[in-house]
């Protein structure tokens, strides 16, 4: 009896060790799985803090590019030059990529460098040429370049304003308001400096005849013409306007008197020399200047006007086709 109840004893162990043994073999399994869940969880937490750092860091890459595009933009669009907007790009350039070099031309070179081409709508403005950038920078040049595009474009388009403001349009010399302004600054820079400087007015000679011969069509050919002939016959410094009708007049700056009338002289035998050919007219024409000069005849716009435009009547009567100067009449008046 005592043996059944060792053996009994020992079989009663045994399975509650075996039961033991199971249970905590269970809980391990469901420890090691929790723990399994917890490795996906905090790997999840782990990509996922990743994936929101690289995408701020993206977005600090492009709130830095939008930053630097506006930056640029600004700092360009309080200019309307050129060449100092150009600038401002090349140097945003070097601050936010690796370049070489990048010169801004009108045409493109046949070979050498990459080439960027700025257009407005179909119109090529200008091309970008560089060198040196590396191919990790191209994709941020082409936007910046993109961007320098587009204020080149608003420049380009201001100053097709401008002249188009300024410039007659029949002629292509200065319209009558603009020349008066840029003769009364040539005046003060003449005071300012102590230099001289000459007026000349010039009229079409019988132009009136030549409206009712052949035609106000013909009749602005004839001024178009002349206006080319002026242009072809002064500096890069004169200026050249059309005061009125068919009467030009041109600034000189530090001119004396006998360079103006050389220069008059020039336009009126260019003139006289040109065969003008309008529709179905072939027309010679001539023209009369008078001269004036600053400091001689006047010190005053009016008054280097008022001076020209009398020499000018005095061309007239000797005849047309020839140049008066003040001075030579100055002191009989």
């Amino acid at each position: 009896m005592v043996y059944v109840l060792i053996i009994l004893t020992i079989v009663f162990v045994a399975v509650v060790f075996f039961l033991v043994k199971v249970v905590v073999l269970q809980m391990e399994q469901a420890c090691d799985q929790d723990v399994l869940r917890s490795k996906e969880t905090y790997q999840k937490i782990i990509d996922q803090q990743s994936r929101v750092m690289a995408e701020k860091t993206r977005l600090e890459r492009e709130a830095a590019q939008i930053f630097t595009l506006y930056e640029m933009t600004k700092e360009i669009n309080r200019h309307f030059n050129e060449e100092e907007a150009f600038n401002i790009f090349k140097r945003r350039l070097r601050e936010n990529i690796t370049i070489g070099d990048c010169q801004l031309v009108d045409e493109a070179p046949p070979d050498g460098g990459d080439i960027f081409v700025l257009k407005s709508r179909e119109k090529e403005l200008g091309f970008l040429v560089t060198q040196g950038v590396p191919p990790k920078d191209k994709e941020k040049f082409a936007i910046l370049a993109h961007q320098f595009a587009l204020a080149y474009r608003r420049i380009k388009l201001y100053k097709d304003i401008e002249t188009l403001a300024i410039t007659d349009g029949l002629t292509a010399v200065s319209t009558r308001r603009y020349f008066l302004e840029r003769f009364d600054e040539e005046i003060k820079r003449a005071q300012a400096r102590k230099i001289k400087m000459s007026f000349l007015m010039l009229d079409v000679d019988h132009f009136k005849m030549i409206n009712d011969r052949h035609g106000h069509l013909t009749g602005d050919a004839v001024l178009k013409e002349i206006g080319v002939i002026i242009k072809e016959n002064i500096r890069e410094i004169d200026i050249a306007g059309r005061y009125g009708g068919e009467e030009f007049c041109v600034v000189l700056p530090d001119t004396d008197p006998e360079g103006a009338r050389i220069v008059a002289e020039r336009i009126r035998k260019a003139a006289e020399a040109r065969l003008i050919k309008a529709y179905d007219a072939a027309i010679r024409v001539t023209i009369s200047v008078g001269v004036s000069a600053y400091p001689f005849d006047g010190k005053l716009l009016e008054e280097l006007i008022d001076k020209a435009d009398w020499s000018l009547y005095r061309a007239k009567s000797q005849g047309r086709n020839c140049v008066v100067a003040f001075g030579m009449y100055n002191k009989d008046i």
